[in-house]
């Protein structure tokens, strides 16, 4: 079943401010001002409920301006992309568990997302869509209130120092390793073994996806999560 209890998500809490370093996130040198939200977006499952002990946890950091590059005229995505509520470098596409065989999802929420909990978040996840998916989905698993998966990722997020990934995308030569050892250099303590890159079909960043252990420890992620190979060619879109 669901690893759900208020003495796992204490746990849980602590383990990840021990993790936070002192100082803010830097080099992520973009603006947010956080619209008013008014209602929660519906989300239907695209998937059957699964309920298992979870093993791990991944923090999917995905790069906005390649996400944006083509969806800048996108209604649906507007605060992301538009322009208005600021711009985004690495966003958080979602904290998701993990489980030996399968992972969990969708599993039943008995309470509600509140506008007040996505506005709050919309300056880390910029779509109130967003956030409301990956609660339904992955948090749902993880913790009885929404507040507290948020609070988590919050916590994670906030611990991290982010490296300029605006300046090594103009480097020569660039490759996923590049981008994993930026990483791993800008926050001592995190091994390349446990970073993983995400590139699409193109040779574009599109996401990181960094591996924890159930006590938010960085560790090596399994094969599945670990994305392009140190050698593989990567770019990174500047949104210019």
């Amino acid at each position: 079943m669901a690893l759900r209890s208020s003495n796992s998500l204490a746990a849980a809490l602590m383990a990840a401010i021990a993790l936070a370093l002192p100082a803010t996130a830097h080099a992520q040198a973009y603006q947010c001002r956080a619209p008013q939200v008014s209602s929660v977006p519906k989300v239907t499952p695209d998937g059957p409920r699964r309920q298992s002990a979870i093993t791990g946890y991944t923090l999917a950091l995905s790069w906005s301006p390649e996400f944006c590059r083509t969806r800048s005229e996108t209604r649906s995505q507007a605060v992301q992309c538009g322009g208005d509520n600021g711009s985004f470098g690495l966003i958080v596409h979602g904290l998701w568990p993990e489980g030996d065989r399968s992972s969990p999802q969708w599993c039943e929420a008995k309470n509600a997302l509140t506008p007040a909990d996505v506005r709050g978040s919309m300056c880390l996840m910029p779509s109130d869509r967003l956030v409301a998916r990956q609660w339904a989905k992955h948090g749902s698993c993880m913790v009885k209130r929404p507040a507290n998966y948020l609070k988590v990722i919050r916590v994670l997020y906030g611990g991290l120092r982010l490296p300029d990934y605006d300046r090594i995308a103009r480097e020569d030569g660039l490759t996923a390793g590049r981008i994993r050892s930026a990483f791993a250099d800008a926050n001592p303590g995190w091994p390349e073994s446990a970073i993983g890159i995400e590139l699409n079909q193109r040779g574009w960043l599109e996401e990181l996806r960094l591996c924890y252990s159930k006590r938010f420890r960085p560790v090596p992620c399994p094969a599945g999560r670990r994305g392009a190979k140190d050698g593989t060619r990567a770019t990174i879109w500047r949104g210019l």
